[in-house]
């Protein structure tokens, strides 16, 4: 044990020694405080990045675009997310006039067809492939454009099948109806039984007819083939005998779900969401209704739509847009978005975790959301027309109702082959 002579200590030296250290503290403070003062503030470190998001009609999801964005910011304080929503009938319009200026929004979503009508028109940033690894492939195939890709998958959606079991039963068919072959042999049997018109085929509404056409492998190029004139020569039989409704040829899906509705058809082909529709407004169709997945031609595949993500090339921020386009599509932000809406996540290990979760309640909804999204895993992807799609669309429409309408079914092939010729011709 150390003992200590406190006698031996003199006071007077231990004092002074105190009150230097005190001292030198004292001056020392006072030369930092004024190096302060005259070092001029940092402010590039306080400034952020900000980076400019629209999307297209999703205001009613402002909470979770909030709680993302503020989310995203806590993660990367050096970026701040002003977010745009403008309505899905000025998008395309506003986009087009933002895009072409020098100071664009940074991340924009858009239609699959609008993003790729931009992509041909080189104002769009190309992605690098590196950052597709988690998205469902044959949504990421979809986006390939000309072997490079200019949009990031966002959401998609895929119709399903509502068929009435009481209609269904009444005709005493001994098959489920799964193809358009299967509604060219039914609708007959499904009249004669029954009274009602097996479905109503909105073939003039927007790019309905192309997208059955692409079902059978037949391009709109190529419409003189004997698979296209069986298709087109099945539709005239239904129309002129009285198998599918007379509105069929100018009406689209509000006129075939009023239809449904009031009990005059046996199924309807239309997104999952419309089963709310149904049982708000029709009750007791509701309670007979069954879903099914969607109607395919020979090729056995589905449908879909697609919204996507692009990056104007003119953005002063793209590594940003990147990564926060990366963020809105990983697993935890797409399967609470797909909880929260009735779209399907595009990002691989969400649409599989979503498909798990409902099935752990069986009901109509969750059945009509587990066939949509399954269907995703076997999609019908065609390639991209080019601008002139709205050409080509409108002049297919137009010649779907002259063909219905033709009483000699040996005119067809003639009616087929000046569409044929008017498609090419559309402006490239």
């Amino acid at each position: 044990m150390i003992n200590f002579d406190f006698k031996s200590i003199n006071i007077k030296r231990v004092i002074v020694l105190i009150f230097s250290l005190y001292f030198l503290y004292i001056i020392t403070s006072f030369i930092v405080i004024n190096i302060t003062k005259n070092t001029p503030k940092c402010t590039c470190c306080k400034q952020k990045t900000q980076l400019t998001f629209w999307t297209l009609q999703l205001y009613s999801q402002e909470n979770y675009f909030k709680k993302l964005i503020q989310k995203f910011e806590f993660e990367n304080p050096d970026i701040k997310i002003n977010w745009v929503d403008v309505p899905y009938q000025e998008g395309e319009k506003k986009v087009l006039a933002a895009i072409l200026t020098d100071n664009p929004p940074d991340l924009v979503n858009l239609t699959y067809d609008f993003s790729m009508t931009l992509a041909d028109k080189k104002v769009l940033h190309e992605i690098p492939e590196v950052c597709f690894q988690n998205y469902v492939n044959e949504i990421k195939n979809s986006l390939n454009y000309k072997g490079k890709y200019y949009s990031i998958p966002f959401y998609a959606t895929s119709a399903i099948t509502i068929l009435n079991s009481d209609l269904y039963n009444k005709s005493q068919l001994n098959k489920r109806i799964k193809t358009y072959d299967d509604i060219f042999k039914y609708a007959k049997q499904v009249k004669e039984k029954t009274g009602k018109y097996i479905i109503f085929p909105t073939l003039t509404e927007n790019d309905t007819t192309l997208k059955l056409l692409n079902k059978y492998g037949i391009s709109y190029y190529n419409l003189t083939n004997e698979k296209s004139y069986y298709i087109f020569s099945e539709f005239n039989r239904l129309y002129n005998n009285d198998l599918i409704p007379k509105e069929s040829i100018t009406q689209g899906h509000q006129e075939a779900l009023e239809q449904y509705l009031s009990g005059q058809t046996m199924m309807i082909v239309l997104g999952a969401n419309f089963l709310n529709i149904i049982r708000e407004n029709a009750p007791q169709v509701y309670e007979k209704s069954v879903i099914y997945p969607q109607l395919t031609g020979d090729n056995g595949k589905y449908d879909f739509s697609l919204m996507d993500l692009v990056i104007p090339v003119k953005s002063k921020h793209k590594t940003q847009a990147i990564r926060f386009a990366m963020f809105l599509t990983n697993e935890k932000n797409q399967y609470d978005l797909a909880q929260k809406t009735s779209i399907l996540p595009v990002n691989n290990e969400a649409l599989q975790k979503f498909i798990k979760t409902l099935n752990t309640e069986k009901t109509k909804e969750n059945k009509a959301k587990i066939i949509s999204a399954m269907q995703l895993n076997n999609l019908n992807v065609t390639k991209y027309i080019g601008n002139n799609k709205k050409c080509i669309i409108d002049t297919i429409n137009i010649y779907v109702q002259k063909i219905l309408l033709e009483k000699n079914r040996f005119q067809i092939k003639n009616l087929l082959q000046i569409v044929e010729n008017k498609v090419k011709s559309c402006k490239k």
